[in-house]
């Protein structure tokens, strides 16, 4: 046996492992667990081979991307630290109620998890037919397919986060009537549930209409900072791009 073939052995003996990645998928698919694929594989063959149920909540579908996990780790710090930063500013000021909203979202950020979720259409049909993107998946990445849900989430400044009961093609700012922010804002950040984020405007002035939340989305009543020392003026930003990492709650990953 020549050197070429023993080297080329070698490299087919370590890819034996190397070359082999598990991707989880878990939720209203008919193969549930860790589904084995070769290095190279894209997101369509984890589908096909997991089976999403044709009835299922695609539009709510997540997939965790294990490359994005740091990326996220850094954001959930940022996000964390102009809580921080606003929750003191506010003390300062002598704003006790924008001080209890920042301490407040910073407990709730706290407990949210870093899921490394890569927004993308999850959609097996639209996969297929290449309407959607079909990128590599990685070892260790995970799918979701949850179930409908049939609620609305409500956070940011109001006086205590609301779930609310979904109302087909209700407008966003009309979720508020019932959830009403603790200071007057002109603008709402809305998070649909496959990650996709807009700012929309709810004043007189500037109001849009845009696309009626769907069911399982999260509205985001932005902080306010800039009449406070220091401001944090990436704030909202930044906390409706984490809060479009997380994964659907009915199920858990």
């Amino acid at each position: 046996m020549n050197r070429r073939t023993l080297a080329a052995l070698a490299v087919l003996g370590g890819c034996v492992g190397a070359c082999q990645a598990a991707v989880t998928v878990s939720g209203q698919v008919r193969n549930a667990g860790a589904i084995e694929v070769q290095a190279g594989s894209r997101l369509l063959d984890v589908i096909r081979a997991s089976q999403p149920d044709a009835e299922g909540y695609w539009l709510g579908a997540a997939w965790l991307h294990q490359p994005l996990l740091e990326r996220q780790a850094r954001l959930k710090a940022g996000v964390l630290f102009d809580l921080d930063t606003l929750h003191r500013a506010a003390l300062s000021a002598g704003n006790e109620r924008r001080a209890h909203v920042a301490a407040q979202l910073y407990q709730q950020v706290s407990a949210m998890p870093v899921t490394g979720r890569q927004v993308a259409m999850l959609d097996p049909v639209a996969v297929e037919v290449g309407f959607a993107q079909n990128p590599l998946v990685s070892d260790g990445d995970r799918l979701v397919y949850p179930p409908r849900p049939d609620s609305v989430r409500v956070l940011g400044a109001v006086a205590t986060a609301c779930t609310l009961a979904f109302r087909a093609l209700q407008p966003a700012r009309d979720y508020l009537n019932a959830c009403p922010p603790v200071e007057q804002t002109d603008d709402l950040w809305l998070i649909q549930p496959d990650g996709r984020v807009t700012r929309l405007g709810i004043a007189p002035w500037n109001r849009e209409d845009g696309a009626p939340p769907a069911p399982g989305s999260t509205l985001l009543v932005p902080l306010r900072s800039d009449d406070l020392d220091p401001p944090t003026p990436e704030l909202n930003q930044q906390l409706a791009k984490f809060l479009a990492t997380q994964s659907p709650a009915e199920v858990t990953p």
